[in-house]
């Protein structure tokens, strides 16, 4: 929302809205020129408002809502705004997929930038090239996040679309992953004939998300069959990857990665496939993946306390938990430790056990409890349930109810040479900022 805000206001709008509670973000909106409310009121919505734009985490109770529809104002998502956004471009690149969009968002904003593109980027995590989570640039690229929840993507108008993964996900909402996938499929659809979709190989039956659509498509990932794959991955004791990209044509070109995991390698293929749909040059593209940092809270190394390296991740899905503590396995380190913090009950529930086998790749997990996020009904589970599957599994495990008695805990039983992982969607960076402080 802060980054359509930002955007508007360049463009000469009026702007106002509000938030729970003050921050970085809403003080730089001030400063541009937003009018900002701290506290969620009916009487901060007024007649001279021409049109109420909202989350999908505000509901039609929400008295800022109720208000609008009373006196008449035109009502928009926040995914319908930034569809009409798209309209003003002449190549909106959407990003979607279960994991992985902002990591991959960050990588082709990178390239863009190296290639002196000067696209505007909206990106669901705090980028350091762009000093952000959005950049408004003054060119035809338009470089964006879709996110499949209450099927938002589908108010998009995409030139590039790239689906990098489909997963059981926001089972809230959808019904189940065939819903999932028919959701993606109608995306895809979106796509005119003269785009582009790149579409991830390892996508189990990826071409009936593709089916009938008439622009031409790219596959990247694992396995022969796919347009971009890999070779010779390797991982250094500094936490780089090097891998061979393979294109088509039989064509081979290493490449290196300063963020750590196999994952990135295959979010990197995706990025250069984009990037040679656009012709630009190889040599660029190389500099721009070996020049990228991460984002914000995707593997962020936050820092170093008494020997404990301290590490701080958006991981919420346990395929996303399996990528991130695989890849720190990857890294020299004595004993690895991963604090996680669920986020919300529906997802925990329906992911139990698979949560307890990916969190089981740490040698300790410390649990919070869960993040409710938009939810209230806690559905008869709790993280000591979580604690207990983990402990059957054989993983030392632990629950605590409060973030002072994890950094306490962590404060006495971790030593010189371990790692410390926070993860999750919710506030637990809060832990690694606390420690990394004291």
């Amino acid at each position: 929302m802060s980054g359509l805000a930002t955007v508007l206001l360049d463009k000469g709008f009026n702007v106002s809205g509000s938030d729970r509670s003050e921050s970085e973000l809403t003080e730089t909106l001030r400063k541009a020129g937003a009018k900002i409310f701290i506290g969620q009121k009916s009487e901060n919505i007024t007649d001279d408002i021409k049109v109420f734009v909202y989350t999908a985490a505000i509901h039609t109770d929400h008295p800022e809502y109720k208000r609008a529809v009373e006196l008449g104002i035109p009502v928009m998502t926040r995914a319908e705004l930034l569809g009409l956004l798209m309209k003003n471009y002449e190549l909106p690149i959407a990003i979607s997929g279960t994991h992985g969009k902002t990591t991959v968002t960050a990588m082709i904003t990178q390239i863009l930038l190296e290639a002196d593109k000067d696209p505007t980027v909206s990106i669901g995590g705090m980028l350091d090239s762009i000093g952000g989570n959005f950049r408004i640039g003054h060119s035809d690229y338009f470089v964006t996040e879709a996110c499949e929840y209450t099927n938002s993507f589908l108010s998009f108008f995409p030139k590039a679309t790239i689906i990098l993964n489909i997963e059981e996900d926001h089972l809230d909402f959808f019904k189940d992953i065939n819903d999932i996938r028919n959701s993606f499929h109608r995306f895809a659809k979106l796509t005119p004939e003269n785009g582009v979709i790149i579409i991830g190989n390892d996508i189990p039956d990826k071409d009936e998300i593709t089916e009938g659509t008439t622009c031409p498509v790219i596959s990247f990932g694992h396995g022969n069959d796919a347009d971009y794959h890999p070779e010779n991955i390797v991982f250094d004791k500094n936490g780089s990857t090097h891998f061979t990209a393979v294109s088509p044509g039989g064509i081979k070109e290493d490449f290196v990665l300063n963020v750590p995991g196999e994952h990135n390698v295959t979010n990197a293929l995706c990025a250069i496939a984009f990037a040679d749909f656009l012709n630009i040059e190889r040599s660029v593209t190389f500099e721009a993946l070996k020049a990228f940092g991460g984002t914000k809270r995707r593997f962020e190394k936050k820092g170093e306390v008494n020997g404990v390296s301290i590490v701080d991740d958006y991981a919420h899905h346990p395929s996303e938990i399996r990528a991130t503590l695989t890849a720190a396995q990857n890294i020299p380190k004595n004993k690895l430790w991963c604090v996680f913090q669920p986020h919300t009950y529906s997802r925990t529930k329906a992911f139990m056990d698979d949560f307890a086998k990916a969190l089981s790749l740490s040698d300790a997990v410390i649990l919070a409890d869960i993040y409710a996020a938009r939810e209230t009904d806690d559905l008869g589970i709790s993280s000591k349930d979580l604690r207990d599957l983990i402990e059957k599994l054989g993983t030392e495990s632990y629950y605590f109810p409060s973030f002072e008695e994890i950094e306490k805990f962590i404060s006495e039983k971790c030593s010189p040479g371990d790692m410390l992982i926070t993860m999750g969607a919710g506030d637990v960076v809060n832990i690694a900022d606390d420690l990394v402080k004291k």
